[in-house]
């Protein structure tokens, strides 16, 4: 009976920690975490993770280290992740290029959105700036629709990568205004925006993250927002509905995720951090300033949310055909 009994205790002991429970808030985290951005440094993703990580930081009491692992449209940093350790220290900035629209455009892409990742929480959505060089002839969208016709396929637009949330609002605003532009697909926005900003690159569809400072000062044009109505922080840049091109609205989100079988009582630590930080004003008023919305959410929530986005934007790729460059 003794060595039954030890047998018990030793399998129920096996299943305690095997299920997680055993990470109490007392022992994680001990380190310091790893926080991978799939996209280079200076672009709208890595500012977001540097406001998020600094504050996740404080509430977890270890140092959340940002790491840009850009390349192949965000897959290269989200791979890095789905295949990394599923012990908490290891977490992902993804985003709807990584999780929805480049897994539909690539099915080799070598990961699977749902199945290889813990949705940890959502974090915040933010829309575009269709934005071009000050010298590009055209003040508004319909002078730069005309300027597109009456030069097909000479136009040039840059873009994240291929299969990122501004590669799909390039492809539907073509398909939209049945207008031919060369799509140029970059390792991230922020090379791409640099050549737009110095003129190599006549336009793109940019993140206002970091799109409005370069506006306000003049460096770049904006003809439209791809939100429903104006934004705060542009009030007098209309919408891509206001501008002509009707039911056009595209806006990209971001959110944290761990690699699969990472501890349920981990993911919920996390989340919960997570969402007291986004609650802070401070925060808050720090993502108004990026043109970022605050989202909320359980990991159950997130993932469904997920699921949802896949379904979404497999009929939005399908409906604009889109390709992969």
């Amino acid at each position: 009976m003794r060595s039954l009994f030890l047998m018990r205790a030793a399998w129920l002991a096996a299943a305690f920690f095997a299920s997680g429970m055993a990470w109490s808030q007392g022992a994680y985290p001990n380190r310091p975490l790893r926080m991978v951005v799939p996209f280079p440094a200076g672009g709208p993703a890595d500012v977001l993770a540097r406001t998020l990580g600094s504050k996740l930081a404080d509430a977890l009491g270890q140092a959340v280290v940002i790491e840009n692992r850009g390349g192949a449209g965000a897959a290269i940093g989200t791979k890095a992740v789905a295949d990394a350790a599923p012990d908490g220290y290891t977490i992902l900035l993804g985003t709807v290029s990584s999780h929805a629209i480049n897994p539909i455009l690539n099915p080799k892409i070598g990961y699977n959105p749902m199945r290889d990742f813990a949705a940890v929480g959502p974090v915040a959505a933010t829309p575009f700036a269709l934005v071009t060089h000050p010298s590009i002839a055209a003040a508004n969208v319909r002078e730069l629709i005309a300027l597109a016709k009456s030069k097909p396929g000479v136009l040039a637009a840059g873009s994240a990568g291929n299969g990122t949330s501004n590669h799909l609002a390039l492809e539907l605003f073509k398909t939209m205004a049945a207008i031919d532009i060369i799509h140029i697909p970059y390792k991230g926005s922020a090379p791409a925006l640099a050549d737009v900003l110095s003129g190599q690159v006549p336009l793109m569809f940019d993140l206002v993250t970091t799109s409005t400072p370069l506006i306000r000062a003049g460096t770049l044009k904006a003809l439209a927002v791809t939100s429903r109505t104006r934004l705060a922080g542009l009030p007098n840049v209309p919408t891509m509905i206001e501008a002509g091109v009707a039911g056009f609205e595209v806006s990209a989100w971001f959110g944290l995720f761990a690699p699969a079988a990472t501890p349920a009582a981990v993911v919920a630590r996390l989340n919960a951090d997570l969402a007291a930080v986004l609650q802070q004003p401070d925060t808050r008023e720090r993502l108004a300033t990026l043109g970022a919305d605050p989202m909320a959410g359980s990991p159950e929530q997130f993932a469904a949310f997920v699921r949802d986005e896949n379904q979404r934007w497999a009929g939005v790729v399908k409906t604009s055909g889109m390709k992969i460059d």
